[in-house]
């Protein structure tokens, strides 16, 4: 596999960035989404969690993204 001199990504790896971070927006969409529906605390708490660790993921994404 050619090592790309430029900084630049081809499309394939784009193309895996952008379904990755698709990806995560939408589960931190439905965990938020689902931490409004638990009645339990320490539920709503898990699905707040969880929903905070798939925005930093997309975060750190999105920022290794525009890094390149």
């Amino acid at each position: 596999m050619p090592m790309n001199t430029n900084n630049q990504m081809d499309s394939s790896n784009l193309k895996i960035i952008e379904d990755q971070l698709n990806y995560e927006l939408l589960m931190n969409k439905k965990c938020s989404t689902y931490s409004e529906y638990c009645t339990d605390p320490e539920l709503r708490s898990l699905c707040q969690q969880s929903a905070k660790k798939h925005k930093q993921h997309y975060d750190d994404l999105f920022s290794y993204l525009n890094s390149h």
